[in-house]
């Protein structure tokens, strides 16, 4: 296969995308006409391939992704300084259900993958021992603990001790202090973990007695509590636990199980113009082919669904959940205006830097990574999943946040696809995948997979079903993600309200 060096993605597009850094004078060869760049195009960036007048839309994907705010010339860069949004405020919307698109590849014919079962039917991939502080006021207690256990207990049948440090649970209010309660109950219920010691002060907000009320039922030998007031030396009381919880998480062996327990969190972060062209479709191709294996994937990051919601919404299974994601989106529009704050302030300079010009641009990439399945359930922030396939999670586009809600949601793994790159890993295996293979060789230590092939020798059959087994191996514990390798796995959690 011939090397691109642009590409036009739909064929109602009035911009072509740079496959590497066009020159002044170079000549573009589209639909049997020749268009001469006027002016350096950067990699990922987009110029014009035909005469566009002021205010016409510019449409890539196939849908508008802006207007022209000047007129615009064929083989003229498109970007933030001849294109504005076409978003403003809230949108009024209407159900109209769309058959599923989706397309699945050739699935493994061993749909399984080797994981931990728990007592209650849950599955985990890794069998690791986890401390979940109540409150800020002990991460490094906290800390102190899991490099002792590490020390002590690392070289066992457990795949690591691990700690989350947040600054939260004391001082909150209202909701804040519900979300913190609900994410880390989730973190606590995590089948990921074979043993978790949940850690508490003893004065805070979010104290033991009243974290029991909101984590419910647990089972004992995998929970055990120490508030750190209440003993004279927490780090031997806290060792002693840890080993006790060690004893307990050694007991689970890996056993075959079908791909159908596999929940699969879907991020992107750091977004370049080839987000949208190769690692988000390749992700979605993978959401779909697991889907169809019975399994689930989770779709968050609302405001990156603005100007593209309604791709989604036309997808819901039925009126009800249609009307869950009107909830979903407007609710989140409300969170800015409330705020004050411009309800489209996106794309970030990261995005802009790689060729992103306008919201709409980015949610229309963004939300490729959901592939074209069915919508089954719509969930707030700190929900679980209960319902297989496709489900969309409340939560903004920060990074950490949105990876952290993932995981709390019950994924035992996030794929997070990236054109800029980032080291980040949340408290699951966080697979890194390159929109470019340029970052893939440039940041081997942050990139798991490169989905930049895809422009390059590799056709969306080829890498989907290469993805898919990649996934299996990870699941499997065979393959260890690069924040694994590299200890990279934090938390981090929605506050909106005010400290006492």
């Amino acid at each position: 296969m011939t090397k691109k060096f642009f590409l036009k993605i739909h064929p109602n597009d009035s911009v072509m995308v740079a496959l590497k850094d066009l020159k002044k004078g170079d000549f573009v060869e589209v639909d049997g006409l020749t268009v001469q760049i006027q002016e350096d195009i950067d990699y990922g960036h987009k110029f014009a391939i035909k005469d566009m007048a002021e205010n016409e839309d510019i449409i890539k994907y196939g849908f508008p992704i802006g207007h022209a705010i000047k007129a615009i010339q064929p083989g003229e860069w498109v970007h933030t300084h001849n294109v504005k949004t076409n978003l403003e405020g809230k949108l009024e919307y209407s159900y109209k259900f769309k058959q599923s698109t989706a397309k699945h590849g050739d699935l493994p014919g061993n749909r399984t993958f080797q994981g931990y079962v728990r007592k209650n039917g849950d599955v985990g991939i890794r069998n690791e021992i986890w401390i979940i502080n109540t409150v800020g006021c002990i991460n490094k207690t906290a800390e102190i603990l899991a490099k002792l256990g590490n020390e002590r207990f690392g070289n066992g049948k457990i795949d690591g001790v691990f700690h989350f440090p947040h600054p939260f649970g004391c001082s909150q209010l209202g909701d804040d202090l519900k979300n913190t309660q609900l994410l880390l109950r989730n973190l606590v219920q995590h089948p990921n973990a074979g043993g978790v010691l949940v850690l508490g002060l003893g004065c805070e907000n979010n104290n033991i007695p009243f974290f029991k009320d909101v984590l419910g039922q647990f089972d004992e030998e995998r929970v055990k509590f120490l508030g750190v007031q209440s003993v004279d030396d927490e780090i031997d009381e806290g060792i002693e636990l840890l080993e006790e919880l060690v004893q307990y998480a050694s007991t689970f062996e890996r056993q075959p199980v079908p791909v159908s327990k596999l929940k699969v969190g879907l991020k992107c972060g750091g977004s370049d113009g080839l987000s949208g062209i190769t690692a988000n479709p390749l992700v979605g191709a993978f959401s779909d082919d697991l889907i169809a294996a019975g399994g689930t994937t989770v779709l968050t990051e609302v405001p990156e669904m603005f100007g593209a919601e309604m791709m989604l919404m036309e997808r819901a299974k039925d009126e009800a959940t249609f009307s869950n994601i009107v909830d979903l989106v407007n609710d989140f529009k409300d969170y800015f205006i409330k705020h004050d704050q411009p309800v489209y302030e996106n794309p970030s300079p990261g995005n802009k830097k790689g060729g992103i010009t306008t919201l709409e641009e980015k949610s229309l990439g963004c939300v490729q990574k959901g592939g074209s399945s069915i919508i089954n359930d719509v969930l707030d922030y700190g929900g679980i999943v209960t319902k297989q396939g496709l489900n969309l999670l409340q939560g903004p586009g920060n990074d950490l946040v949105s990876v952290t809600s993932l995981a709390a949601s019950g994924a035992q793994l996030v794929l997070f696809t990236t054109g800029r790159g980032t080291p980040f890993g949340g408290p699951v295996p966080t697979v890194k995948i390159s929109s470019n293979t340029t970052l893939s060789t440039r940041k081997k230590n942050w990139i798991d997979f490169d989905a930049g092939r895809l422009v390059g020798d590799s056709s969306m059959d080829e890498l989907r079903s290469e993805l898919f087994q990649y996934i299996i191996s990870v699941a499997s514990g065979e393959t260890v993600t690069h924040n694994e390798k590299n200890g990279y796995k934090e938390i981090s959690i929605f506050k909106d309200g005010v400290f006492l």
